[in-house]
């Protein structure tokens, strides 16, 4: 091959690798957009704000049961066309949405809405694998899961600010157009994929072996560390640090800036060792707690670790997905959809212990909670190095790896 056609294979492989980061950013925007316009929500519906909140966990549950239940489903169909069809429900379930009153039809395309979701972001791991050589595999899922961490830095502040002044359906109403645009951009841009060739049931055996369950276990301890703090770090910045209203706003932004940073960088680290990747994030991720506790009362330094935290809590994601996948074998397609449900169970343990933490013994306790949760995970980050691919069964199985 020329120089000419690998520079232009490479430019075709980046513009379907940024296709499927926007179909993920959209898709982030909607799931994440609920928690800026809870209240006006509740409001609009005449629920209560906890009532509200259903809308996002009926999301997360939609994504940790649906995403896989329906990648299961579609293995064998052509992975182009199972974006495709993602995207149509998706767009169709936030018509729904700021079209109704009803709370409980609100709740159910909630749902919908996230186990296609879940469909979309796993399929897109197997399409995003299958156009790069395996050296740049991270560096694919970086791209691809990147989407959900920008959409969190900068789509839902934007998304809240503009609920403000159009009401949250004019906020998903503007998810609903950018929906569109990637439908398009999937269409025209995404090339055929075929399907595994094995059925879900076949490929379960692997998805699930062993091996694969324990670094879903580590992806649940990870997420759980992160939201055990983070869901009440504004708590923190507020009674502990001493900073309020667009001061914390700020810290924020910053940390979100961080994460987007953290997952895109992590793909080059996931490529050239994803295990130890796993064991280094872990332990800073622990240490970067811990320093936050103790440097709490100070707002400079507050600023400086908080969006350290955030990096290094982001860069494990493309190792984790890399690792989930290459332990899955013939069992990847099936199996890269797994990691967003383990990450929604991480999230619902730690927002609980988190929950726990800061009731018992204070605003500091979910920071050293979520650090001790750090602990844990670099035992299984360490643990989990020693496992193995199925060797034998992927060289039998050519097509579940990136060629």
């Amino acid at each position: 091959m020329s120089a000419r056609q690998t520079t232009s294979s490479r430019g075709s492989a980046t513009l379907v690798l940024v296709t499927l980061f926007f179909g993920v950013f959209v898709m982030g925007c909607a799931e994440l957009l609920v928690v800026g316009v809870l209240d006006l929500i509740a409001a609009d519906l005449g629920v209560s704000v906890s009532a509200a909140g259903a809308l996002v966990t009926s999301f997360a549950l939609g994504i940790a049961i649906g995403g896989p239940a329906l990648t299961m489903l579609t293995m064998e169909v052509d992975k182009r066309t199972v974006l495709i069809g993602a995207l149509v429900v998706f767009l169709l379930a936030n018509v729904v949405l700021v079209s109704t009153s009803a709370y409980g039809l609100a709740i159910a395309v909630r749902f919908i809405a996230g186990a296609v979701e879940g469909l979309f972001i796993g399929v897109a791991f197997v399409a995003g694998l299958s156009i790069v050589p395996p050296e740049r595999a991270g560096r694919a899922i970086s791209v691809i899961i990147s989407g959900v961490t920008v959409s969190a830095a900068v789509g839902v502040p934007l998304g809240t600010l503009a609920g403000q002044g159009f009401g949250w359906r004019g906020s998903f109403t503007a998810v609903i157009a950018l929906c569109v645009l990637a439908l398009i951009a999937t269409a025209v841009l995404v090339p055929p994929v075929a399907g595994t060739g094995r059925g879900g049931t076949g490929q379960a055996k692997y998805a699930f072996a062993p091996r694969v369950l324990a670094m879903l276990t580590l992806n649940v301890a990870v997420f759980a560390s992160l939201y055990t703090a983070l869901t009440y770090v504004v708590p923190f910045l507020q009674d502990v640090t001493g900073v309020t209203g667009a001061v914390v706003s700020a810290f924020l932004f910053a940390y979100g800036l961080a994460t987007a940073v953290g997952s895109f960088g992590g793909g080059r680290f996931a490529d050239k060792n994803a295990t130890a990747t796993l064991i280094v994030a872990t332990v800073g991720t622990a240490v970067a707690l811990l320093a936050l506790h103790f440097v709490g009362s100070s707002p400079l330094l507050v600023a400086l670790v908080l969006p350290v935290w955030g990096v290094l809590a982001m860069s494990m994601a493309p190792a984790l997905q890399l690792r989930v996948v290459t332990l899955a074998g013939p069992g990847a397609g099936l199996a890269s959809s797994l990691p967003a449900s383990a990450v929604n169970v991480g999230i619902a343990v730690g927002s609980a212990a988190g929950g726990a933490a800061i009731s018992g013994f204070g605003p500091s306790a979910p920071i050293l909670t979520g650090a001790a949760i750090a602990g844990i995970g670099i035992v299984l980050a360490w643990a989990t190095s020693h496992l193995k691919p199925p060797v034998v069964e992927q060289a039998a199985e050519p097509a579940a790896r990136p060629s």
